[in-house]
């Protein structure tokens, strides 16, 4: 899996929750819970290694039982808005945050954020309908708002239909304004939004400046932004803009951004083992991976009738000099950007087989894929599933922004202490 960066004060948390849970789990235990070898386990409590900081959510759950309801506010709280699957919040909760409103109006993805996150407040709905007066006071707005309205595919698809996008899309292209809203109502120390690349060149730039004027102008927020690309961190190109906020000039920069060298890290990290050392997850049984004959399940391998629609799809537009086809990659490469798309036909990413069509990724691989641990389980359908993971974020992106802004949202007064590990004991 993928390493993700952390600062000195974000491990010690990680640290703190993996003594708490210690306290109740036997290592062995504590691995299979977590999806890793007892070694690891082993690793980390003699501090040969570090353990990653998006373990932290399913510590929570393991302690649960045992940690009074407010141990997190030491720290500093959070808001999810569009939170789909909990992505950001997975980011933001393993350097110390606790969510405390969350809106997101898919019943599907609320499903699967429920599944994940621990139950501290019931999931709101579409946001157009809630009252800023409604929503708690945080420190820290996170939304990843719709980006469809203002994606390459999005606008293409609009403009296909005589439909309109960006602002004037009349359903998600004003969502930004009900982030505007809630900024404006509730003012919080600072904000992350996560967006498509596209969002800066969208109508010659016109919406990109509506956004900066309205977050710097109207809103008084002191206003940086970036475009990150995902291949930093994964094996897939994925590039998103993150546009951060500060009420108070706190002196943010991009400058101790940590981007390990792109394309390092190949798709063989994320896909299905075949030699035996595949873990075995409880939770998701045999639904992607057979145990017993150590293969992908085979619903998972293209049918001959779609595999050749695919290739003569391809033939035809090159002979037309398009760049339209299919995507075949090897574990040896990195992949296209995973869409929403994919539950169709998985043509932007099919995995070579020999002496077989090529195959999609399977949920949990585009879990991996998009940075989530094997602790994150899927209780929707494939299609849902793919839904969800082509419209998330990449979490050791938004991982490392966390990083970034840590150190002005979290107080030096406010760090972590070890409250929780005394009622542990």
């Amino acid at each position: 899996m993928t390493t993700v960066l952390h600062t000195a004060a974000s491990q010690e948390v990680v640290m703190d929750y993996l003594r708490a849970a210690r306290k109740i789990h036997s290592q062995a235990d504590l691995a299979r819970l977590l999806a890793v070898d007892s070694r690891t386990v082993r690793r980390w409590e003699a501090r040969e290694s570090e353990p990653p900081s998006y373990i932290v959510p399913a510590l929570k759950q393991l302690l649960l039982p045992l940690l009074p309801d407010d141990f997190a506010q030491a720290n500093f709280s959070f808001i999810d808005l569009f939170a789909g699957i909990g992505g950001i919040r997975t980011a933001f909760e393993a350097i110390g945050g606790q969510c405390v409103f969350t809106s997101e109006w898919d019943s599907y993805a609320q499903k699967t954020y429920a599944a994940n996150f621990t139950a501290s407040h019931q999931i709101a709905g579409d946001i157009t309908g809630v009252m800023a007066s409604d929503i708690p006071s945080h420190d820290v707005l996170l939304a990843g708002f719709p980006c469809q309205p203002f994606s390459i595919a999005g606008v293409s698809k609009k403009n296909a239909l005589g439909r309109k996008h960006g602002f004037e899309d009349e359903t998600q292209g004003t969502l930004f304004f009900d982030v505007a809203r809630i900024i404006k109502a509730k003012q919080p120390r600072a904000f992350l939004l996560e967006n498509v690349k596209n969002l800066m060149s969208h109508d010659k730039g016109r919406t990109f400046d509506i956004i900066k004027r309205t977050l710097k102008e109207q809103l008084g927020y002191h206003l940086d932004w970036k475009v990150i690309d995902a291949a930093h961190f994964v094996p897939q190109h994925r590039e998103r803009i993150m546009i951060v906020g500060f009420r108070e000039p706190v002196g943010f920069n991009w400058a101790p951004l940590q981007l390990p060298e792109k394309g390092a890290i190949k798709l063989s990290t994320i896909l299905h083992k075949t030699d035996g050392t595949e873990p075995s997850l409880w939770w998701d049984e045999d639904r992607f991976f057979n145990h017993h004959t150590k293969k992908v399940i085979d619903k998972f391998t293209l049918s001959d009738k779609l595999w050749a629609y695919l290739q003569n799809y391809a033939a035809k537009h090159r002979a037309k000099g398009n760049g339209f086809g299919f995507g075949l990659v090897t574990g040896e490469d990195i992949s296209r950007t995973l869409s929403a798309r994919y539950y169709k036909d998985g043509s932007e990413i099919l995995i070579k087989q020999s002496r077989k069509n090529p195959r999609r990724l399977t949920p949990r691989e585009c879990a991996r894929l998009m940075g989530f641990p094997d602790t994150f389980r899927i209780p929707v359908s494939d299609t849902r599933a793919y839904r969800q993971f082509g419209n998330c974020v990449a979490v050791p992106v938004i991982s490392e922004v966390a990083r970034l802004m840590s150190q002005f949202i979290v107080a030096p007064q406010n760090q972590p202490d070890l409250l929780y590990l005394a009622a542990a004991e």
